[in-house]
């Protein structure tokens, strides 16, 4: 029986439209962040950077990300689908990254001499949810996290630095929890 052109049944789920390497009709192509990436290295950079590989990312809730091993630049579809006008200066921020991998003060001079954001914006919808919650012993405060804590103190019992008087303690493990 053949099924009607706009029953939800009849979509392909795996031959999905290409959009030139980007999710959003308001993000540039692969190409487009190829070539101005040659643009700003050749401008900022004196064409010392190696050429390297530029994709998109689905997952990743950063703005972008270097990977030297790899010599890649991942630019975030989440992201710049909130922030669209933003994607240049991803693309020079993670370029900085390919001489200082980290925001030292070199990267920060770097940066604000080619006009780049050291950090990018924050929004509710990149952030993770806490996987743990934690709780003073003292005065029950709660400390919801992404991630595992080893030595935690409570920062409002805490006068100076890590004190074991008031060490968090794991009340719920989130992330079991939504498993079960």
């Amino acid at each position: 029986m053949p099924r009607k052109p706009n029953s939800p049944a009849n979509l392909d789920l795996f031959d999905a439209p290409q959009t030139s390497g980007a999710i959003s009709p308001d993000l540039p192509s692969i190409d487009n962040l190829e070539q101005m990436y040659d643009i700003y290295n050749a401008q900022y950079f004196g064409g010392r950077l190696p050429r390297v590989k530029i994709t998109f990312s689905k997952r990743m809730l950063a703005a972008g990300c270097y990977f030297p091993q790899r010599l890649e630049i991942r630019i975030s579809e989440k992201y710049h689908a909130i922030f669209p006008d933003e994607v240049y200066d991803t693309l020079k921020h993670e370029m900085i990254h390919v001489i200082h991998l980290k925001h030292n003060a070199e990267f920060k001079k770097m940066a604000k001499r080619i006009g780049a954001s050291v950090r990018a914006n924050e929004h509710p919808d990149l952030r993770r949810p806490p996987k743990y919650l934690y709780v003073c012993p003292h005065c029950h405060i709660e400390y919801p996290r992404t991630k595992r804590l080893r030595l935690a103190s409570c920062g409002r019992c805490s006068k100076r630095g890590y004190d074991k008087r008031f060490k968090l303690i794991l009340k719920k493990n989130l992330k079991q929890m939504e498993t079960k």
